[in-house]
């Protein structure tokens, strides 16, 4: 087979092949020679020469050369391409060449191959013969000996795709134009490229080149932006770091603004806030000034502020309870002074929140378990927690007062009071805040709250002989009355029948008789087992007194009158 595969068969080599004997670009002498064709075709022929013998030069033997050789190789080959095979030409035909010795050799004719652009001439190789590296299709020119390069294999040829990979299969977009294919992109493209397939165009390289150019492009922009986006923000650490937060002078103006407070706000919550309503310039500031003048002493609330003062100014005013628009309900406050109480704070009519708390009871949040009775004179009793709450001119009373009663239900929530209930002896929870109301009402320390609790429950018992189940607590009808009076005379108290009267009715009244704190609901819930069952404000309203017999409430009655000038 020749070395750029003129065809599956084999056959002399050409004589101006700079391969052929490995002679380099000298010595090879014209062939001249032509024999009618063989079978119908035009076929090269050698002139036939006396048949010489090599000297077999291990033995001194002399053998022919070419009958073997030629026979076998003729015998075995096939022309794949034309689907036939050559008959064998006769022997002597090939032993009549040989070596002479000279360099020239005999030619020896050969079939010739439609497909091969080599065989379709008649001229022997010595004759004048065509350029036949001159056509489209033929092959390059070979290279000198010193310049040859090693034919790549057929299989990684194949293997490699005829089009230029992008990023999607395996070349990265980012180096598409890199790497030696620019090397290859200046080289010219050669005609007939060997490795079959074609050469690079200058359009190609243009488009690698140019997404090379726009890759780093976008490098220089991502890492440009990059580097300023760094350089703006270290900038505003800096500034934020170790300048002076933006703050407003002075006292502010006299335009005022409410602001409202929740439970366990911070310091830069309560920041937030006062920027948004216009009141300091920045929440940094603020926060300055919350940490540097007591600002953790600020109450949840409402707070009447005035626009654009400075940071310090405003936490100084939060601190002042004369700016404060709040609510403040103690432990015991009945709801008809909380109702009062709301209407001055938010500057409505008087009578305007007691109205609203009358028709909308059921809207504001009550649990389940609220006004089991029909007797309950206001059903929101018992249920206005103690505390402090927002109440600013433009809130609406409805706001207040559902504030009021979600502390109150996630207070009682905190407790199983239905559970609690049972163990008491009592029907159900509003029971319980009635007990709680009436200790709150009636006991004046910490230890009488656990007396007084032990008194209710000895009251109500059915076996109590002492008073049959009559509570006969002044509190309650000083409810009814809407008094705080402690001198009211036996004619008074037992003409009156209404449900609230426990010198007339026996049990407990029909609900609470005030808003208790946590104190006097857990000792409600706690009360001491020492016997107790009566009592007498011997001092005033600083001390209470306690009794086991009748005998002892008669004296302790004694001593009050006493102290009070009866």
């Amino acid at each position: 087979m020749t070395e750029y595969g003129r065809g599956p068969g084999s056959e002399p080599w050409h004589p101006e092949d700079p391969l052929y004997g490995d002679g380099g670009w000298e010595g090879q002498q014209g062939h001249t020679g032509h024999q009618p064709a063989y079978g119908d075709r035009p076929q090269h022929q050698y002139p036939q020469q006396p048949q010489q013998e090599y000297a077999d030069w291990s033995n001194g033997q002399p053998q022919q050369y070419g009958q073997q050789q030629y026979q076998q190789s003729y015998d075995q080959q096939q022309y794949a391409a034309q689907g036939q095979q050559y008959p064998h030409q006769d022997q002597q035909a090939y032993q009549e060449g040989g070596w002479d010795g000279t360099g020239s050799h005999a030619h020896v004719p050969y079939a010739a191959d439609p497909g091969d652009p080599y065989g379709q001439q008649a001229a022997a190789y010595g004759a004048e013969q065509p350029d036949l590296y001159g056509t489209p299709d033929a092959y390059p020119p070979p290279e000198p000996p010193a310049r040859r390069r090693a034919e790549p294999e057929p299989e990684a040829e194949q293997s490699r795709p005829d089009w230029d990979p992008g990023p999607d299969q395996g070349e990265h977009a980012f180096f598409a134009g890199g790497g030696a294919d620019d090397e290859d992109d200046d080289e010219p493209e050669t005609r007939g490229d060997r490795r079959g397939r074609g050469g690079k165009g200058s359009k190609g390289a243009k488009s690698k080149k140019s997404r090379n150019g726009c890759a780093c492009l976008v490098v220089l922009l991502v890492f440009g932006g990059g580097l300023g986006g760094v350089t703006y923000f270290g900038y505003k650490f800096y500034q934020n770091r170790h300048s002076a937060a933006p703050d407003f002078a002075g006292d502010g103006t006299s335009q005022t603004v409410s602001i409202e407070v929740p439970k366990g706000a911070r310091g830069v919550d309560i920041g937030r806030k006062l920027k948004e309503a216009g009141v300091v310039k920045s929440v940094d500031a603020f926060v300055s000034a919350f940490t540097t003048n007591d600002g953790d002493q600020i109450q949840a609330g409402a707070y009447i502020l005035r626009k654009e003062m400075s940071a310090k100014s405003a936490v100084e005013m939060m601190l002042d309870p004369k700016s404060q628009a709040n609510v403040m309900v103690p432990p015991g406050r009945r709801n008809i002074a909380v109702y009062k109480a709301i209407d001055t704070k938010l500057g409505l009519a008087a009578g305007t929140t007691r109205d609203v708390a009358e028709k909308n009871f059921k809207n504001l949040g009550l649990p389940d378990w609220a006004n089991t009775d029909g007797d309950v004179k206001d059903p929101l009793e018992g249920f206005l927690y103690p505390g402090t709450y927002p109440a600013a001119k433009g809130m609406k009373p409805e706001t207040v007062l559902k504030q009021m009663v979600a502390r109150a239900d996630e207070a009682y929530g905190k407790y199983d009071l239905e559970t609690k209930a049972k163990a008491l002896k009592l029907e159900n929870p509003l029971q319980v805040i009635t007990v709680a109301s009436l200790v709150q009402a009636e006991g004046k320390t910490h230890d009488d709250f656990r007396k007084m609790a032990e008194v209710v429950y000895n009251r109500l018992k059915p076996t109590n002989t002492e008073t049959n189940q009559l509570l006969q607590f002044d509190s309650t009808f000083n409810y009814l009355k809407n008094e705080s009076n402690i001198h009211i005379s036996e004619s008074e108290i037992n003409r009156n029948q209404d449900p609230y009267n426990t010198y007339t009715q026996k049990g407990l009244p029909p609900g609470p008789i005030g808003n208790p704190g946590a104190e006097a609901l857990t000792a409600a819930l706690t009360p001491t087992s020492d016997g107790w069952i009566y009592f007498v404000a011997t001092d005033g309203e600083n001390k209470t007194e306690f009794a086991k017999t009748y005998a002892e409430f008669e004296r302790l009655k004694d001593k009050f009158n006493e102290s009070a000038g009866n």
